[in-house]
């Protein structure tokens, strides 16, 4: 979380710099805010997995059980 707090500062930085008139501050800008957005999507994704881990929530969506045995060899002989 570190990194995107700098990023979001470098991204206000330049922000400031683009209204006070440098046109050459909106690469960096642009650059700084989609790696802010980046980094919280991914900084997201890891206290997701963090807390499924740690059984704090649940899984949406629960892994389906198998209805029968899995594996084996069918009877050929017809009997049941």
């Amino acid at each position: 979380m570190i990194g995107w707090g700098y990023l979001v500062y470098v991204a206000i930085t330049y922000g400031q710099r683009i209204r006070s008139g440098d046109g050459e501050a909106w690469g960096p800008a642009a650059l700084a805010g989609l790696g802010a957005v980046a980094c919280l999507f991914v900084g997201f994704i890891l206290v997701a997995r963090l807390l499924r881990m740690l059984g704090i929530v649940e899984p949406s969506h629960p892994r389906p059980t198998p209805s029968g045995p899995v594996g084996g060899h069918r009877d050929r002989s017809g009997h049941r």
